[in-house]
């Protein structure tokens, strides 16, 4: 019997999973790394403790599955996407910290460039807004505020996180598969490749970025000394086209929601690339023998990530899992209600610079009803985006959900 080895690279953990040939599960382990906040607005990662915690449950799970590296078929990679690292090619070693997807800091650039009318040219090429959340801007401001990068010279790297993974795992292989390109607002998604006038309008040079590739295929080995053998890299998908491939949503119109640390809803547009007239995005789904397959998307930046702040932060919890017996425990929210923009909003209404807000409280408001709003918040965000989504001719007959918060039965 052949196996597969996922890696799953998210937002606040890393994950490994060992598939038998028939898609069971032989063995998953999982282990959270560090979030970090410089300043408000700001959210970064260490790369070095990304690659460390992705290759230490990888090792753990072949180890828990009883196998060897040369019963795995192929690996594959998803990852949180938009999320940007700089590193050094000599060394593989990261020069900065990641900025995260999450990342404000380039409101005040993309303002600017809107006010400059750049954005339905940004969007034409693209399908993507001029927002801080996606990879350009970031990677121009880094290069403008590092001076390391400069120092680096010919040896600067950049790319998303399966590019760096993939530079680690075979030893200097610098690519990027079309779904990830297409997050960073540097790839014309409609002919697959970087463009000269992105990358001139966000001050990214075309020789620090890696080849983009198609989704499957032979995209690499890693090195022998990382898993006591050689193991063919096979599949590489930003984390939301991973859902939807995942949850089987091949079909024009077909529709997924993943709530996990942010929400994001995918709908399945086949060959045909359909701008968004509701401020949703033009995706890439995936790309295979040089075919692109496209999808709509409505993308919410904070979901899971709202409940972990209620437990980490504030205290009003110990477990993610008590919203579900409080959100029950009153008759309805109490008039209270909760604008999650803990790192501005998202789709559709594109506002970096809002912030989250309770209101309605009232000394008869308990913790039981800030649960409960937090819950509800899930239910309108993704309100707003159905309504957009049907705006633009693309309504959901169904939806299908996946995410640790579909554990809860009562956001459900």
């Amino acid at each position: 019997m052949s196996y597969l080895l996922a890696l799953d690279q998210g937002t606040s953990s890393s994950r490994s999973i060992v598939f038998k040939e028939d898609g069971s599960v032989l063995a998953s382990v999982q282990q959270e790394f560090r979030q970090i906040y410089p300043q408000p607005g700001w959210v970064e990662h260490d790369p070095w403790q990304i690659w460390q915690t992705q290759l230490a449950t990888a090792i753990e799970a072949l180890a828990k599955s009883g196998i060897s590296a040369r019963q795995v078929s192929a690996l594959g990679i998803t990852n949180q996407r938009e999320t940007t690292v700089v590193w050094h090619r000599a060394t593989g070693q990261p020069i900065h910290p990641a900025i995260v997807w999450q990342d404000r800091r380039t409101a005040d650039m993309c303002a600017a460039m809107k006010d400059q009318g750049e954005e339905p040219v940004v969007q034409a090429k693209t399908g993507l807004l001029l927002d801080p959340y996606f990879s350009g801007s970031k990677i121009g401001w880094a290069l403008e505020n590092w001076p390391q990068l400069k120092e680096a010279g010919a040896n600067l790297a950049v790319g998303t996180v399966e590019s760096y993974l993939v530079y680690r795992l075979t030893g200097g292989s610098h690519i990027t598969d079309a779904s990830n390109a297409a997050r960073t607002a540097l790839m014309a998604i409609g002919s697959g490749g970087w463009d000269d006038g992105l990358m001139d309008l966000f001050g990214v040079p075309r020789d620090i970025l890696p080849e983009i590739t198609d989704c499957a295929g032979d995209l690499g080995t890693t090195m022998p000394e990382h898993f006591g053998g050689a193991i063919r890299i096979c599949g590489m998908a930003g984390d939301q086209q991973a859902a939807t491939i995942g949850q089987g949503c091949f079909a024009i119109g077909q529709t997924k929601a993943t709530f996990g640390t942010g929400a994001f809803v995918l709908t399945q547009t086949g060959t045909t690339l359909r701008q968004s007239r509701h401020r949703l995005l033009s995706t890439i789904l995936y790309q295979l023998n040089g075919e692109r397959h496209y999808a709509l998307e409505g993308s919410v930046f904070v979901a899971g990530s709202l409940v972990q702040w209620l437990r980490d932060d504030l205290g009003l919890i110990s477990h993610a899992a008590e919203t579900e017996p409080l959100a029950r425990s009153v008759p309805d929210n109490g008039g209270v209600y909760l604008v999650p923009a803990l790192s501005g909003l998202g789709a559709p209404h594109w506002r970096p610079d809002a912030r989250a807000a309770i209101s309605g409280l009232s000394f008869a408001a308990k913790k039981a009803h800030v649960a409960r709003a937090a819950l509800e918040a899930m239910a309108h965000q993704t309100y707003d985006l159905k309504t957009a989504f049907a705006a633009d001719g693309a309504d959901w007959a169904e939806l299908r959900i996946d995410g640790g918060m579909v554990t809860n039965d009562w956001m459900a």
